[in-house]
């Protein structure tokens, strides 16, 4: 396997992409290989596309239109491999590969670039945050209840869209999988963010705050043993990064969202905010997922049942618990102005989580309309006489292509060769000499060159074209006629 070549960092300059592409350089973010669509034995192994650094820009905050799309993504495999980098993962087995990967992994150039690269990350992917909060008209404990227990009442009132889009699938099975991928991306991530928080002396402000994260974190570590039993049921494992090419953008954005609350400690009130978010998600949640996995995976689904309830009463006695003792320190308004910032920018997250996994288990499960599709842009543009932009490519065998997303909607149209098409790890989607597939924006996909060579064009479809031939304007996805 060939070496992944080490990147000079132009120190003098400190240029934000330059830091990125000297960080994303560490052997073990290389691009994937073809054997690589699951890493269950090598918890360091992340890909990044590094070569897609040479033209993102990270050196200005993301513009909320822009949160699906690539450096978004590509920013939040990044973060998650810095915030990672302070945790202990140990492979199942000592193998020379995964050996060279561990030691590139927390090496002293990989913490040291880390750093640099973390304030970078963390700017542009969250500063757009501020633009999408809307703060309480008055801050005070009793404005910011009225509104927590609001958004209860709501969660509890309407079902999860991601949830509802894997039950209407024609191929259950393989949507549902999907969805425990996604859980496992964000679950123990935001576990591991309770349980750094939990370090640290702040007895002498708030006597009950560690012991109730110590709690929380212990509740997790109580249920791992379940939290197994129901990704093995699905053939799957909880390895760390064990599918790191399959997690959404949106499902890395969770848990990074802990972490960074967690990691950058003046943000503790935020931190809370966000952890009694997470106690509402995962009780709303719950019965659904048990219900969805149950029923599409035939797997055991104990570890939902550890999960408690939450009632207005309840959620009232945890935000006292919480807020109480250091709003008598610190002063009411600047305790419940952070609580709720926290609060609200993990609703945000979670709902777009929602919308994304929905964009995608549709496109998945619609893979033959989408082949139409693109059958119909294909002729629509022959015939009309109309040239647009694309870009070529022609790959040998076996050569991967990491999975990503586009920031516009594409076909990939096969013109020689034959080539192995997935988003999950249920199958392979085989496309040969003249087919064709739309693939819409931020969708995640990948591709393995099978024949000796494949050549295949890429032409970028735009939003008005779309609506010109089919009738509509397309989302994240393209919705109508199907």
């Amino acid at each position: 396997m060939a070496q992944a070549k080490e990147y000079a960092l132009p120190y003098e300059e400190q240029d934000p992409n330059e830091i990125l592409k000297a960080f994303a350089a560490n052997r073990a973010f290389r691009a994937a290989g073809w054997d690589e669509l699951t890493t269950e034995g090598n918890p360091y192994r992340r890909p990044v596309r590094p070569d897609d650094l040479a033209w993102l820009d990270y050196s200005r905050p993301l513009p909320s239109a822009d949160v699906l799309k690539l450096s978004g993504f590509l920013g939040h495999r990044m973060l998650r491999n810095v915030y990672d980098l302070d945790a202990l993962y140990l492979p199942p087995q000592d193998v020379v590969t995964v050996k060279s990967d561990q030691e590139a992994f927390y090496s002293s150039r990989n913490r040291e670039l880390s750093a640099l690269a973390k304030p970078v990350l963390e700017r542009h992917l969250f500063t757009l945050l501020d633009g999408e909060r809307t703060p309480l008209r008055k801050p005070t404990r009793a404005a910011l209840e009225r509104h927590v227990v609001g958004y209860l009442e709501e969660r509890k009132s309407r079902p999860n869209r991601g949830i509802e889009a894997v039950l209407n699938t024609r191929d259950k099975r393989e949507a549902a999988t999907f969805l425990l991928l996604q859980l496992s991306a964000f679950a123990p991530a935001m576990n591991t963010a309770v349980g750094r928080t939990a370090l640290g002396e702040f007895d002498l402000a708030h006597d009950a705050l560690r012991p109730f994260l110590v709690e929380r974190y212990g509740a997790w570590v109580s249920a791992s043993p379940d939290y197994a039993k129901l990704l093995d049921g699905a053939g799957l494992k909880t390895a760390a990064a064990a599918y790191w090419q399959l997690y959404l953008n949106t499902s890395l954005a969770r848990g990074n969202y802990l972490h960074y609350l967690s990691v950058n400690r003046e943000h503790l009130f935020a931190f809370l905010g966000a952890l009694v978010h997470k106690r509402i998600d995962d009780a709303v949640n719950r019965d659904p997922f048990e219900a969805v996995f149950t029923e599409c995976l035939k797997t055991d689904t104990g570890f939902f049942r550890h999960v408690p309830d939450v009632t207005e009463a309840g959620l009232s006695e945890i935000m006292g618990r919480l807020l109480a003792p250091l709003a008598d320190r610190y002063g009411e308004q600047a305790v419940v102005e952070g609580f709720h910032r926290g609060f609200t920018d993990a609703a945000w997250y979670a709902d777009l989580w929602e919308q994304d996994v929905t964009d995608q288990v549709n496109w998945a499960d619609r893979i033959p309309s989408y082949k139409d599709k693109a059958h119909t842009i294909d002729e629509y543009l022959k015939d009309e006489g109309i040239e647009i932009d694309l870009d070529t490519f022609v790959e040998s065998w076996e050569e991967t292509s990491t999975t990503h997303v586009h920031d516009e909607h594409r076909l990939v149209v096969i013109e020689a060769g034959q080539m192995h098409f997935w988003n999950n790890v249920t199958h392979k989607i085989e496309l040969n000499q003249g087919d064709k597939l739309l693939i819409p924006v931020s969708r995640l996909h990948g591709s393995t060159v099978l024949s000796g060579e494949c050549t295949y064009h890429q032409p970028i479809i735009s939003d008005d074209l779309l609506k010109e031939i089919f009738g509509f304007a397309p989302g994240s996805t393209c919705k109508g006629r199907e």
